[in-house]
């Protein structure tokens, strides 16, 4: 896939974004982690007629961390971001915990969103400080650590890629190792590797531990724009009862529970389904 990735300044403010095709604008909110350079599902939108633009969110890649004050100044940001594209109006596809971005986005901009797809994500209160994973990633994902993390993670990628990939099932995935392996194939273990290649986590994912918190019942019920929430039964990185939530307060909203895997709904078996599933809302709404 052919990625441009540009930069544009905003009130002295940097946001990066990549662009990936030239069909039909979708905005693209990245998972946990992530940044500009995320890939998984995009080349079957592209495939499809789809345009993917992806805004490095808030302490990612090179855009500003200062634009994060708030999701609503955040989204702010991207609203110049799609006038600087020439975009009036888009259809916008939030992942993981990219999810409060994507709800943000569509509540405060409605006269500007077509469109709401939230595919693994969180849509509510996710990792608080009682949580021994909330304590863990102030440690390993700290802006002075998790540099080495990643490096880490990277090198034990390149040359133990299965070995390293059973490792996060149980981050991903309520089922044991030997049932996720049966969906998995070669070619899924070379998309996580060169996931987990690109990955850093900056001041971003302390961002959003922080800025998941603003979501209320208030914000997903200002969403009005026709809504698909995707979510895998077996999550175990976000729990079922956020799409569920989700589905609960955001009024015109069909919910897609998947017999896939785990979190990452792109990989495994189902994969094919997911997609397909996308495009017919897509092209549908």
């Amino acid at each position: 896939m052919n990625r441009e990735v540009n930069t544009i300044t905003v009130d002295d403010r940097i946001i990066e974004y990549s662009v990936i095709g030239s069909g039909i604008p979708i905005l693209m909110f990245h998972g946990g982690h992530s940044n500009c350079y995320e890939e998984l599902g995009y080349a079957d939108l592209v495939k499809e007629g789809f345009s993917v633009i992806t805004p490095s969110r808030p302490g990612y890649g090179r855009t500003s961390k200062e634009i994060a004050d708030s999701l609503f100044t955040t989204s702010k940001f991207y609203a110049k971001l799609l006038d600087h594209l020439g975009i009036d109006k888009i259809r916008i596809l939030a992942v993981s915990a990219g999810g409060p971005s994507g709800i943000s986005f569509a509540a405060h901009f409605p006269e500007r969103t077509l469109s709401l797809t939230l595919q693994s994500a969180v849509t509510k209160e996710w990792l608080t400080k009682k949580d021994k994973e909330y304590k863990a990633a102030q440690v390993i994902f700290h802006p002075f650590f998790e540099k080495l993390t990643w490096k880490l993670i990277a090198c034990l990628n390149t040359y133990f890629p299965t070995f390293t990939f059973t490792c996060f099932i149980p981050s991903f995935s309520k089922l044991s190792s030997k049932d996720v392996m049966l969906q998995i194939d070669k070619e899924n273990i070379e998309s996580v590797r060169r996931m987990n290649s690109h990955y850093r986590s900056r001041h971003g994912f302390l961002i959003d531990l922080i800025q998941v918190n603003e979501l209320s019942p208030t914000t997903l019920q200002a969403v009005t724009c026709p809504t698909l929430i995707m979510h895998s039964k077996n999550d175990n990185s976000v729990h079922l009862e956020h799409a569920y939530f989700a589905h609960s307060q955001i009024n015109q909203s069909e919910l897609c529970l998947l017999d896939s895997w785990g979190h990452l709904i792109w990989l495994g078996d189902k994969a094919k389904e997911v997609n397909k599933k996308v495009v017919s809302f897509l092209y549908g709404e």
